[in-house]
């Protein structure tokens, strides 16, 4: 498989999951690669699916740059970094690199909590899966029940699944504590301009705050100021 022309010039595919509520992406780690994309100013070509086989490892976003397919996200970050001699980090110190890490790896364990919300907890479940099934006609309900089921057993798995809904939450209100205080009260998380991380961050926000369904997620991001400016920061970005 190799890239598109666009103007005869070679350009990068995203393959990633189809938009919701008006984000360009329903998934957090695909909406983090087109931000990130989109902040590089890299041409791309964005193609929305919901089948995922024909991805490295069955997992949704991967990259066809050329003749390379490049899956999961910082595998694609640091890919496309490396060969574009992207300078969008150039400016962090080693620490800072540190805390990029780690922020990342809290963003992962965001991940288990946000799906819970959407796929598992009974009071949400049915929004959305109505605004999916309205959204994108293509996708029957016997479709998305099959993917609740198969959610419900990576819960059980993963060991989100075992826990009261309330302990759940409380998990990624931490999560979502810790990056609201290290965006402290202007600029993005290490200074005036967005970094990869930044990118990172917003595809969580953005699933999260633009949602028309009132998660206890959404009430914490929605109650500070800092995610909210980010999210609207960078969603004013990316989508312009």
């Amino acid at each position: 498989m190799r890239c598109r022309r666009l103007r005869g010039r070679l350009v990068i595919e995203l393959f990633s999951y189809p938009t919701l509520y008006g984000v360009v992406d329903n998934n957090p780690y695909g909406l983090k690669i087109y931000a990130f994309l989109k902040l590089c100013k890299l041409a791309f070509q964005h193609n929305h699916v919901f089948e995922a086989k024909n991805a490295p490892r069955g997992q949704l976003p991967y990259v066809v740059d050329d003749s390379e397919i490049i899956g999961d996200s910082d595998a694609i970050v640091s890919h496309l970094t490396r060969k574009y001699r992207l300078s969008i980090d150039d400016s962090l110190s080693d620490s800072q690199w540190d805390i990029g890490h780690l922020i990342a790896r809290t963003l992962d364990d965001l991940y288990w909590v946000m799906s819970y919300s959407r796929w598992r907890d009974p009071r949400f479940w049915p929004i959305f899966r109505d605004e999916v099934l309205r959204t994108h006609p293509s996708v029957t309900a016997s479709s998305i029940e099959a993917a609740q089921k198969y959610n419900f057993e990576r819960y059980y798995y993963q060991g989100i699944g075992r826990y009261e809904p309330e302990r759940v939450y409380e998990r990624g209100i931490a999560d979502l504590r810790v990056m609201a205080n290290l965006i402290g009260e202007s600029g993005f998380l290490f200074g005036p301009e967005p970094t990869a991380v930044d990118a990172a961050l917003y595809g969580f926000l953005a699933n999260i705050y633009f949602y028309r369904i009132e998660t206890p997620l959404k009430a914490f991001v929605s109650s500070r100021p800092e995610l909210v400016r980010h999210c609207n920061t960078l969603h004013a970005a990316v989508t312009a």
